[in-house]
């Protein structure tokens, strides 16, 4: 996988931070979902690595990034301090400006982003999401049924933690089964990765640490921005899963529309969840037509 790619360790916001870089052209940067690392992105990064110089890191607490530890008010896992490590990775590479490409826990983090830092983000792709607000102030009993995780991943040290602990990769199967029942998309190579993370030391307290930030320190951040007027500026795509449940429970452009003041397009994939590793020709068909490989 990654081939052509460096392996390298940078800096965050005070986070150390695993990545993979490769290719030439504008910066863009990949951010990855839960319970995964940046090697969700092997179908997809080589080839745009074809037009742009692709930055793929492990986001803090996931992968062989650095874990902050449990704190009471769960700050260090807001998507505010995970977007300040984007920012400061990308500057700490000598990118001022970047496009962005993201998926899931990532694509919340590259909301944030794009909200706290708009003359940093280019264009944003966003996969398999609405926004952490619209979720929770329109759960209903099948976002609580089908989400059931964000509400298990929430409840307070140690408690989701110590149930997750008692059999990792069981908890793996079970969670990533969500949709569709086939795992078998899962690359042998990023399956082990995403297995590798769960063991190591903190990964299961900082997903859960990320979760319940989404619950409470992000609403706060979430619902100040709205009130201040802020919305994402830049052009804005999204995807998601014909085969998942975003585009069941939302009309995703619709939602993204109430949170974007700049153009908003995108559409269904044909896929579960997983759409860079389960359709992946489709995913760059898309990028294909809203990336700009001229941008500067």
């Amino acid at each position: 996988m990654f081939e052509g790619f460096t392996e390298e360790r940078r800096q965050g916001d005070g986070v150390d931070l695993r990545l993979r870089r490769g290719g030439s052209g504008p910066p863009l940067l990949l951010l990855h979902g839960n319970p995964q690392t940046h090697a969700m992105w092997h179908k997809v990064a080589p080839v745009l690595a074809q037009r742009f110089t692709v930055v793929c890191p492990d986001l803090r607490g996931y992968g062989f990034s650095g874990k902050p530890p449990v704190s009471a008010d769960h700050a260090a896992y807001s998507k505010r301090a995970m977007a300040g490590d984007m920012l400061a990775l990308m500057r700490g590479l000598g990118f001022e400006r970047f496009q962005v490409v993201a998926h899931d826990r990532g694509a919340r983090v590259a909301h944030r982003l794009a909200l706290d830092a708009p003359g940093a983000v280019q264009r944003l792709c966003v996969m398999d999401i609405v926004p952490t607000l619209h979720h929770f102030e329109t759960t209903d009993m099948a976002f609580a049924m089908g989400y059931y995780h964000w509400f298990f991943l929430a409840q307070p040290h140690p408690k989701p933690e110590r149930m997750i602990q008692r059999d990792v990769e069981d908890w793996f199967d079970l969670h990533t089964s969500r949709e569709p029942k086939d795992k078998g998309f899962f690359h042998p190579d990023a399956r082990a990765d995403y297995l590798a993370a769960l063991h190591a030391p903190g990964t299961v307290e900082a997903i859960c640490e990320d979760y319940r930030a989404a619950a409470t320190i992000d609403l706060d951040h979430d619902r100040a921005s709205r009130a201040a007027g802020d919305r994402v500026a830049c052009p804005l795509l999204a995807l998601w899963g014909a085969k998942g449940k975003v585009g069941v429970w939302y009309r995703p452009l619709e939602v993204w529309h109430d949170y974007a003041s700049g153009t908003v397009t995108g559409g269904p994939v044909q896929s579960g969840h997983y759409l860079a590793e389960e359709a992946p020709g489709e995913v760059l068909a898309a990028l294909d037509g809203f990336l700009d490989a001229r941008a500067r």
